[in-house]
């Protein structure tokens, strides 16, 4: 098992919850506390220029390479992470 698939395997859905909170959060610059897991993600304004640079960080950090469309799709953290979870366990 190589070091990438060690780390994905050991990450729990509230990790990757709070991940993507504070990639966010770091996109919108606002406090991650401030953003409502079940709101729309487009709601807060993320665009896709960073729906683009968050998949890109969604594959390189956790290993789990997504479409930019799916973030239209999936568009709150919450769903998103359910999302992510689903695909780490597979």
């Amino acid at each position: 098992m190589t070091d990438a698939e060690l780390t994905q395997s050991v990450r729990t859905p509230e990790e990757i919850g709070a991940w993507l909170a504070d990639r966010v959060s770091h996109f919108l610059q606002i406090p991650a506390g401030e953003i409502d897991p079940d709101a729309s993600l487009a709601g807060y304004g993320l665009d896709s220029v960073y729906v683009f640079a968050l998949c890109g960080e969604i594959t390189d950090d956790l290993g789990l390479p997504i479409e930019p469309t799916l973030l239209w799709d999936i568009d709150t953290l919450s769903a998103l992470t359910a999302h992510l979870v689903g695909l780490a366990a597979e």
